[in-house]
Order: C-alpha cells, then structure tokens, then sequence
C-alpha cells in the first residue's frame, strides 16, 4: 500500500510538473519581451503594464504551487517545519488574489478602450483608463497582500493549536479541520473573488455587446470582410477569457469549499485545473496581442531553422 501511494504521489508530481514548466515557460516569455521593449521604449501602455503584472504573478503561483504539491507529496513532513506551511499557503494566497485581480483589470480596461458607449461615464472613463490603471494594479496588489496576510495569520492559529500531532493523517485532519476561525478567511477570499467575477461578467458582456452591435452595423454597410473577421475574432477571443476564467472561478470557489477536508482525488482535479489555467489563458493572450505573437512566431521560426 505504502508503495502504491509513493508510485500515486510521484505521478502527481510528474503530472503538475509539466504543467508547470510549461506554463512557466510561457509566462516567463510574455515578460521576457515586455521587459524587453521596457527597455528599449523607457516606458509601457496600460495594457502592457497589466500584462507584465500578470505574467508575473502567475509565474510565481506556477512556482510556489510547484514547491507545495513536491513538498506535500514527496517529502509532506518538511511542511511540519514551522512555518514553511504557512509561508506557503500565504504567499500562494497572494498570487492567486493578484492573478485574479490582475485578469479581472485586463477586461475592464479592454471592455472600456474597445466597447462603445454613448454615456458620458463611460466616456469619461475611456479618456481617464490609462491614468486609472496604475492605481488599479496598486489595488489588486494591497488586496492581494492583505488576503495573504490574513490566510497566513489563521492557518498558523491552526497549525499552532495541534502541533504536538505526530501523525500527518492525523496532523491534517485535527488542524485543518472546519473550526469557527476558518470561517471569516473563508468568507472572505470567496467574496472577493466572487467580486473579481462579477468585474469579468459585467465587463466581458458589455464588450461581447459592443462588438456584435458593431458587427450588425457593418453588415448592415457592406463594410469590408477584414475589419469584419477582426471583430469575429475579438469577441471569439473576449468569450475564450470568459469560458477560462470561469472555469478556474469555480475550481477556486471549490479549493475553498474543500479547504478544510483531507486530499482526495477531487481535490486534486481541482488543482490540476488551476495549474493549467495560468499557462493555457497566458497562451491565449500571446495570440490575441500582435508584438507577442510575432516574437513567439520568429522565435519558432528560428529554432525550427536550426534543427532543420
């Protein structure tokens, strides 16, 4: 049995390693070339100054996620040493709130520069975005931290409470177990990530009925097939956010349902869906940004040059 559960523990590890990799790969490029053009130019655009945060984040979850699921499944009695565990969970508490807020941020401000509106709010904040973003990223980020803060405090309460456990079943079951100080984190992180959603549900339904509206008008013209085809292929984009992010809305909403109950096979299908999610959505963005994915093309151009 003991076999079996190393043989189990060692598949999991190799599993969300090479989510992992691959979506540390792909974040470290998108900020590879925005540091780069960061360099160049002196300066970035909002929408480049979202994405950097982004890709940042999302780099750091990938690998503090990595070190945890290693960690608990390979050597879990090194997450005895305090506060290794707690460490852990804060800081992977920051850079799931920032990955969230960031993302919500990023379809904010495309709802905003792309959707038309004739409300003079919506006027008015199309002319303020660009001054408006920074503060938003400082936000995400005080938010973030604050929520890392708190999650930290509360599971080294727990941990605290029962460290004299000796046995790791045990020890998981009797410290993290539903007790009334879980609550108020748990509330808590829900509601602001139930608050993120909402900023992606209004914003991405706003947007997806700016451009069909716009996309009725130009049939209605006969306007020309591209700009057609490049609004098709906006709102096929905006949906794409929308599928994703609610998909890793829920896992997340789950992960915190399930917070509280010892591993199982659910729990882990959970966080194989949030370990992709970082890679496959950052994909996703490459594609939908033009500078990115003309570096991301000459650079498999290159490499496929030279193994030819």
């Amino acid at each position: 049995q003991q076999s079996n559960v190393t043989a189990y523990g060692a598949t999991t590890v190799a599993i969300i390693t090479l989510e992992t990799f691959a979506g540390m790969c792909i974040n470290a490029f998108i900020l590879s070339v925005l540091c780069t053009g960061w360099v160049k130019k002196k300066s970035l655009n909002s929408n480049e100054k979202i994405l950097l945060l982004l890709g940042c984040s999302r780099f750091w979850f990938l690998c503090l996620s990595w070190i945890y699921a290693f960690l608990s499944k390979i050597y879990p009695f090194c997450l005895l040493v305090h506060p290794i565990f707690q460490l852990l969970q804060g800081a992977c508490t920051v850079f799931i709130c920032s990955n969230l807020w960031v993302s919500a941020c990023l379809c904010v401000f495309y709802c905003i520069k792309i959707a038309s509106f004739r409300s003079s709010f919506f006027i008015y904040l199309k002319v303020k975005i660009d001054r408006m973003v920074p503060w938003l990223l400082l936000g995400s980020v005080i938010f973030s931290i604050i929520t890392g803060i708190l999650v930290y405090n509360t599971v080294d309460k727990a941990l605290c409470k029962d460290f004299n456990s000796t046995c790791l079943g045990i020890f998981w079951k009797e410290t993290l177990r539903i007790e009334e100080h879980f609550y108020p984190i748990i509330f808590l992180t829900g509601f602001l990530h139930t608050i993120s959603f909402m900023a992606v549900i209004f914003s991405a339904a706003l947007l997806l009925f700016s451009l069909w509206r716009h996309k009725r008008k130009m049939q209605t013209n006969s306007t020309n097939t591209l700009s057609m085809e490049a609004h098709i292929r906006a709102m096929k984009s905006i949906l794409s956010f929308f599928i994703m992010y609610s998909i890793n809305f829920i896992s997340l909403i789950l992960t915190l349902v399930y917070s509280t109950k010892y591993e199982n096979h659910f729990t882990f299908l959970v966080s194989l869906i949030q370990q992709a999610y970082p890679g496959v959505h950052s994909l996703f963005l490459i594609f939908s940004n033009p500078k990115l994915e003309k570096t991301l093309l000459w650079i498999l151009s290159c490499v496929k040059r030279k193994v030819c």
